[in-house]
């Protein structure tokens, strides 16, 4: 049996998966178990930022495995320590505080339980196109029905907002909302970035009404905006930020990145065995480390802009609009975007939908020139057919 029908045998089901088996990467380049070359436009759905089969960060998870593997928040760690001051050196001098979990959807949830706790407040705010992630809490915040139809009721008090509608803000935060929670670019929502006017008024209104803003850079996070993170090119500062996916150069590791002006919380209050274990802070130290060397961010800003110039330079009928910032960049079709997928991968291009209409793109930063020519000029062909 091969590789598809071994898994098909016993997997969850849970997942729509393509007739693709990947065994391995190298930089942006995939390889299937049939020797097929893919330029990878997936990129991990946002957590290969560094690229596939980084040398610094396999030396540094192999050293760490023969050290220690295992070092729960009960004790202190030197590789913990180590990431403590990595994230320091990256993050705003205000978020001084983090807390290191394994995924992006236990960081939302998290930061909305500091909400909560820190205000004494149960409102929580989002945004219409949203996605925070699926556990319970974070389920609440996300928008999509094709997520929530079938799990309800949710959380209390979750209320959801237009995206970039700044005159919704003021009757959505008020004295009883806890916090507001948004994307600086939204991803499974469509490839749409926040608007400045947006952002800065949420900002605003959030320190009326003694709301805390929380930033979701899950996704954008760690350069792939073309800033270590996104919110820099705002200029908004939130009280609580969301990472995970690229942030230990594949590892599966999150963190919350906090104020201190949210106060002590009580002890035992929250944890997560995973979060912060020695494999996980060592790798995140040195894909952190790669991602400065490289220059990905720098990178992702040029390249981002190779790519959507190219794209919006596509002169297809079924092209209604192109949309991105750095390399995550989206093409909005007239029509479904499934074929479209289809093509470029038959074409050694993958990529990820956006929604039903979009075709979504997210190499990893460390992606050529050169390959970025060979993205647009695929693309051109797919939307050709």
């Amino acid at each position: 049996m091969g590789v598809i029908e071994r898994e098909d045998a016993h997997t969850s089901g849970l997942y729509q998966k393509r007739a693709l088996a990947i065994v391995r990467g190298e930089g942006a380049r995939l390889w299937d178990d049939a020797g097929n070359e893919y330029l990878d436009c997936v990129g991990g759905q946002g957590s290969a930022n560094l690229g596939h089969g980084n040398p610094a960060v396999a030396d540094a998870l192999a050293a760490q495995a023969r050290m220690l593997g295992s070092c729960t928040e009960l004790f202190y760690s030197d590789r913990r320590a180590e990431l403590y001051d990595t994230l320091a050196a990256i993050l705003p001098p205000a978020l001084d505080r983090v807390f290191l979990c394994s995924s992006g959807t236990e960081a939302v949830e998290g930061a909305l339980k500091f909400a909560k706790v820190a205000t004494r407040r149960s409102g929580i705010v989002a945004t219409m196109r949203g996605f925070h992630g699926k556990t319970m809490g974070a389920l609440a915040a996300t928008w999509g029905p094709e997520y929530r139809e079938m799990f309800g009721p949710f959380v209390p008090g979750t209320t959801h907002i237009p995206f970039n509608k700044v005159e919704a803000l003021d009757a959505a935060i008020t004295g009883e909302t806890a916090a507001f929670i948004v994307e600086l670019v939204q991803g499974e929502g469509g490839v749409r970035p926040a608007t400045l006017e947006f952002v800065r008024a949420a900002a605003d209104r959030c320190r009326e009404q003694g709301a805390l803003l929380i930033f979701d850079e899950v996704q954008t996070g760690f350069g792939r905006t073309g800033t270590m993170f996104a919110l820099e090119q705002y200029g908004v500062v939130p009280d609580i930020l969301c990472l995970a996916k690229s942030m230990a150069g594949g590892m599966p590791m999150g963190a919350i990145a906090f104020s201190r002006a949210l106060g002590d919380l009580p002890k035992r209050s929250h944890s997560s065995t995973f979060g912060g274990n020695p494999l996980a802070c060592a790798a995140a130290v040195a894909a952190i480390g790669e991602l400065q060397r490289l220059g990905c961010a720098a990178n992702a800003a040029e390249r981002g802009r190779q790519l959507l110039n190219g794209l919006r330079g596509i002169a297809a009928p079924t092209v209604r609009e192109v949309r991105g910032l750095g390399l995550i960049c989206g093409i909005e079709l007239k029509v479904n975007a499934g074929p479209t997928l289809k093509a470029l991968q038959d074409r050694g291009i993958l990529a990820l939908g956006a929604g039903p209409t979009v075709v979504r793109y997210l190499p990893p930063l460390v992606i050529s020139a050169p390959q970025i020519d060979r993205v647009i000029a695929t693309t051109r062909e797919a939307l050709a057919v």
